[in-house]
């Protein structure tokens, strides 16, 4: 549907004639009554009657009214807020899970501060637990994480970002020589190459390991996903990653997923803000910009790129 249709019969209705409204539109008559007879076509409505030499608005017409006026309110509002982001020099404030923050959050980065060139970001690279709790006392704006985190209840409000899978990795070598993460009751002598403690992949493998009575020799726990990686890649030991902070190493080779049982486990990144957290114009434009990245559509403009 057009939308300069539903401009013109707002134009026709605050007007009183078709007459009137192709005056204030600077439109031929003729224009007028050719976009009422196409949004009537549209609806499968008539819209206006002619009583005598008059043009009424008949009931569907007088229905309409509301619906047309909350999509042209909406328009001013979308103006608005595009101006809006011209001028804001504000501040926002938000926390984010190391991979996340490397692998998802880029394209995303990069397309806010083109939209919102004056505001200041602040970036801080978070436990996801960490950043339920400062989502919840109101210090952080938004928070980027994993949902699986859980105890947040209906306090946060969420916009899924995307659910991706987890792979267990190791270097080519490794994986022939401990290919078998599948068998109960063993013990495997590799070391564990992860995140901290509080890290969500890690508690889910670990779980994982614990119900099957898997044993790894010891547990290097380093805070750079990247360190984590370049350690798997040089024979060191095996991780549990999300796959996409692991997909170029395995398209090239450097490193290969190693079966499990928990192969096909997903987990859900999440865009969050306190439900009660008013939105700015900023924090509403980085959410928009989230869904796109869940749809597609940055990660798109990116490859093309």
């Amino acid at each position: 549907m057009d939308l300069k249709y539903l401009n013109t019969f707002r134009a026709v209705v605050e007007e009183g004639s078709f007459a009137r409204a192709a005056q204030r539109l600077s439109y031929t008559q003729s224009t007028i009554s050719f976009q009422i007879g196409q949004l009537e076509q549209e609806l499968s409505v008539a819209l206006f009657e002619k009583i005598g030499r008059k043009m009424v608005l008949t009931q569907a017409g007088e229905q309409l009214i509301p619906y047309v006026d909350e999509v042209l309110s909406s328009l001013d509002r979308l103006r608005n807020f595009r101006e809006d982001l011209a001028e804001c020099q504000g501040e926002l404030h938000i926390g984010v899970g190391e991979t996340l923050l490397c692998y998802r959050l880029p394209a995303i980065l990069k397309a806010f501060h083109r939209q919102a060139p004056k505001a200041r970001l602040f970036l801080r690279s978070m436990n996801c637990y960490d950043i339920r709790d400062e989502l919840m006392e109101g210090s952080l704006d938004l928070g980027v994480f994993y949902d699986c985190v859980g105890g947040f209840g209906t306090s946060l409000s969420t916009h899924v970002m995307g659910t991706f899978p987890l792979a267990l990795v190791a270097s080519e070598k490794v994986r022939a020589q401990h290919p078998d993460f599948i068998t109960r009751d063993q013990r495997i002598p590799l070391p564990f190459v992860i995140n901290e403690p509080n890290c969500v992949f890690r508690q889910i493998f670990e779980r994982y390991l614990r119900q099957r009575s898997i044993m790894l020799d010891h547990t290097i726990e380093l805070w750079s996903i990247q360190t984590i990686k370049n350690l798997v890649v040089s024979d060191v030991g095996v991780s549990y990653l999300p796959r996409f902070a692991v997909e170029e190493e395995l398209r090239s080779g450097c490193l290969a997923e190693i079966p499990t049982e928990l192969t096909g486990t997903t987990i859900t990144a999440v865009c969050g803000h306190h439900k009660n957290k008013c939105l700015s114009p900023l924090m509403q434009l980085f959410l928009q910009l989230c869904t796109r990245e869940a749809d597609g559509r940055i990660a798109e403009a990116r490859e093309v790129g």
